[in-house]
């Protein structure tokens, strides 16, 4: 399988007045297309710094980052913007939906800076929203939604793009139990329609849905593992 993303000794340092912080020591990973994989760790382990990095978000401090093929690690910001606007769709926990517009004039919005035509990105955000259940919530606004509801949108709009990778930061740290169920089946759903998906989650029930479990920890990789579970169910299907 050919690698989406491949990481080699990705090192992020921050310097806080006097202090030297390093966020990540020395990172190395490769994720194939189509990969489910989650980015674990507690706080100050580096996955926030290495999802900002993975997101185009953010440069390394020195090693190499290649998506798609192409090295993006020493990007200017206006490149990076390019890079992410096409090829990353972000899913929030906290939705990031600008709230007078409309649930498919949200979706829509990434489309304007791809430079395609209002009908054209008003046709391809309906499509869209429809995959994620939303037809009838279309012209409702963000505050007229559920937090579910809201996070389908923010899962619409960062798919139509048909970006290569979906990177989901806590994707339902503000939902309850049972419209995170919904969510994460929706992300399986995504994922099984080829897409390749980059959970970020403390959360281990969570990151159970992932074919995939990398853990960090003081800036390294503690461990990255195959989900077992999902692996033996996969095999038995």
């Amino acid at each position: 399988m050919s690698s989406v993303i491949s990481v080699k000794d990705l090192k992020k340092t921050y310097i806080m007045g006097l202090t030297q912080v390093n966020a990540l020591q020395s990172v190395s990973i490769d994720i194939s297309k189509n990969e489910y994989v989650a980015l674990m760790g507690p706080s100050g382990s580096g996955k926030s710094t290495l999802m900002n990095l993975l997101g185009c978000l953010d440069t390394p401090t020195s090693g190499e980052y290649w998506l798609n093929g192409t090295n993006v690690s020493s990007m200017s910001d206006g490149e990076l913007a390019e890079v992410r606007n096409k090829e990353i769709g972000f899913v929030f926990q906290t939705f990031n939906l600008l709230p007078r517009l409309s649930a498919l004039e949200n979706v829509a919005l990434p489309l304007v800076y791809a430079g395609m035509s209002k009908s054209h990105r008003l046709e391809r955000a309906e499509e869209v929203l429809k995959s994620v259940g939303l037809a009838d919530r279309m012209d409702h606004k963000p505050n007229e939604l559920s937090g579910g509801q809201r996070q389908r949108v923010a899962i619409a709009r960062a798919l139509v793009n048909k970006p290569s990778i979906i990177l989901a930061d806590e994707p339902t740290g503000n939902l309850d139990t049972k419209t995170s169920i919904e969510i994460m089946g929706i992300l399986e759903e995504i994922h099984n329609q080829g897409n390749t998906i980059i959970l970020v989650t403390h959360e281990a029930d969570i990151a159970e849905h992932a074919h995939r479990i990398v853990r960090l920890r003081d800036g390294l990789v503690e461990t990255d593992v195959l989900n077992q579970k999902i692996v033996s169910a996969l095999a038995g299907a």
